[in-house]
């Protein structure tokens, strides 16, 4: 059907919507016409999607609905590679001239030969480009992942060897795609392990991510199950505030059972095979009534990636038997570069090199830390048309700089620090890693959602923060009320509020006394005074994906929060210097 439309070889097949069977067939469709993957994501505003597909050259672009139509639409006049535009879900609500709905596009493949689709599936090779990948831009415009078809099969293979995927033809692994497609990390799980290994994939509702997953979860039961790191925060914020329900003989049992398993799987991680009596026995009472209610009770693989996760919510899991086990790669590397096994892992390490893979600490300081850079057959061929940016990223020994900083324990598992380009330097030059220290005040202070260091280049470290507060389901938009956790949290300070805007409004007392001493906890175990947080300061309402502060994954866009908050900032400073 592409090559009807048109498809030249090397263009772009544009694919904006959420994960659907259309989505994988337009995908590997693409690639097999000769021409180039490229997922866009739904939250990208209409510049945004111009953006990517002028930069891919798109020939073809298919969209989920009207609403993700009307994007293309606006910047249509500014594409001139573009020769179609397909819907996939809903009816066409208008006709125009190239704009065909899915069946009438499955139609168009009909009057092609085999042969001259055969004649192009040939001609591939496996070092040439056949998906994009945009990086979510972050730091200036996005940059076109090229992976080659190399860098996918071979990574997929790879990854699933490590992660001990069982084949279709033994036992057939189940899983959800939720996560958009347009990032590596699905897209690795969802279309390429599933084709290697024959998985079989359950697509979720598309409000997944504003809290219909749970229920999906429940009614598939995966056995292997990728969650980025605010998915695992949510469903323990959750499962507490559940718990917090419960009559006070559940609670007592509850809270015994987390001591044993936490204190039994920390054994076991380091190497301890017995199980006692007691674990048994919660096992029976607990766990296994927890991971049924999370749908998770076939799970034998639970994984995170993509962004930094707490100590707090690893330790939560592993209290209930639930190993949450650490993956670490980026776009660059296909996905995946170390991963964590259930019989090998340490909390906080992202885990040991994939088999065919090697790490190399570039300049590592006095401890050991510096910047992590990978080498093997899953990274990537370069940024499309970005010759520059390529060479500043692949050195000429062939390593892949990440930017982040880490470093090997004495059994090599890498454990990440910090990004460099993270780095607050403080008006005295000091290097300050924020994660460790916002990680810190979020398990110090329960009722702080999101916490974020500023302070580069100034005299005193500052930080924002966000309370916790309950999401419309529809928009993704966080409300004004307090989630159950949060207002517990209050009455145990001795405040009643109950919405976001009565503490600041107020200056709640009970809540600010109760956020300084947590902050003053978080200060006392501060390496240096450079690393103390001296001011800080509530925002009225919480960060989300529509807000601007936090990418497709969750994962905290530092400068947009610097520039979106940059009068508040500065007035932090200049009531300092007052």
């Amino acid at each position: 059907s592409c090559l009807q439309l048109g498809l030249e070889r090397f263009h772009g097949v544009c694919i904006l919507g959420f994960n659907s069977v259309e989505w994988f067939v337009a995908d590997i469709g693409a690639i097999l016409a000769g021409g180039f993957a490229v997922g866009i994501y739904t939250t990208n505003s209409p510049d945004a999607c111009h953006y990517v597909a002028e930069n891919c050259k798109a020939n073809v672009l298919v969209v989920e609905n009207h609403k993700q139509l009307q994007k293309i639409l606006e910047v249509q006049h500014k594409l001139p590679h573009l020769k179609a535009i397909i819907q996939y879900r809903e009816e066409l609500q208008e006709k125009r001239p190239n704009l065909y709905s899915w069946s009438d596009f499955m139609e168009l493949g009909k009057d092609v030969p085999d042969t001259q689709l055969q004649e192009i599936i040939e001609s591939l090779k496996p070092n040439q480009c056949c998906t994009l990948i945009y990086t979510s831009g972050t730091t200036g415009q996005p940059k076109g992942v090229m992976l080659s078809h190399d860098n996918v099969t071979w990574t997929a293979m790879a990854a699933g060897s490590s992660l001990m995927l069982k084949d279709a033809r033994e036992k057939q692994e189940l899983v959800i795609s939720y996560l958009p497609l347009s990032h590596i990390a699905a897209q690795m799980v969802d279309i390429w392990l599933a084709m290697m290994f024959g998985l079989q994939i359950f697509f979720a509702q598309p409000d997944a991510l504003k809290g219909s997953l749970i229920d999906t979860m429940r009614e598939v039961r995966p056995t292997a199950f990728l969650g980025v790191p605010r998915v695992w925060e949510k469903m323990e914020e959750k499962m507490k505030s559940i718990g917090a329900k419960s009559s006070s003989l559940q609670r007592k049992v509850a809270s015994w059972a987390k001591g044993v398993g936490l204190q039994t799987n920390l054994k076991r991680m380091n190497g301890c095979s017995e199980v006692p009596v007691n674990f048994r026995l919660a096992r029976h009472l607990v766990y296994r009534k927890v991971r049924k209610a999370i749908g998770l009770d076939r799970c034998t693989k639970c994984y995170t990636g993509a962004a930094p996760i707490t100590r707090e919510t690893l330790e939560f899991f592993l209290s209930l038997n639930i190993p949450v086990l650490e993956m670490y790669g980026m776009s660059e590397s296909s996905g995946p570069h170390t991963m964590s096994l259930p019989h090998m892992f340490k909390l906080t390490s992202c885990g040991r090199e994939m088999s065919g893979c090697q790490t190399l600490i570039h300049k590592p300081d006095k401890d050991g830390t510096g910047e992590i850079c990978f080498s093997g057959r899953h990274i990537f061929m370069g940024y499309l048309n970005m010759e520059e940016k390529t060479k500043e990223v692949i050195d000429d020994d062939g390593w892949l700089h990440s930017g982040d900083l880490g470093k090997h324990d004495k059994d090599g598992f890498l454990f990440i620090t910090g990004r460099i380009k993270e780095l607050i330097i403080t008006a005295g030059g000091e290097n300050v890693p924020p994660v460790p220290i916002e990680e810190a005040v979020k398990e110090a202070v329960p009722i702080i959602s999101n916490a974020m260091l500023v302070g580069d280049r100034a005299k005193f470290l500052s930080m924002l923060l966000t309370l916790k507060c309950n999401v419309d389901v529809e928009t993704g938009e966080p409300g004004d009320d307090l989630t159950p956790e949060a207002v517990e949290f209050c009455q145990k300070v001795g405040s009643r509020a109950t919405k976001v805007s009565e503490i600041i409004s107020s200056k709640d007392q009970a809540v600010y006394a109760a956020i300084q001493k947590g902050i003053a906890a978080v200060n006392e175990r501060a390496v240096s005074n450079a690393q103390k947080v001296q001011k800080w300061l509530l925002l009225e309402k919480d960060f989300s994906v529509s807000g601007g502060e936090l990418g497709p994954t969750m994962k905290l866009k530092r400068p947009a929060v610097v520039q979106k908050y940059r009068d508040q900032i500065a007035q932090i400073y200049a009531n300092a210097d007052t």
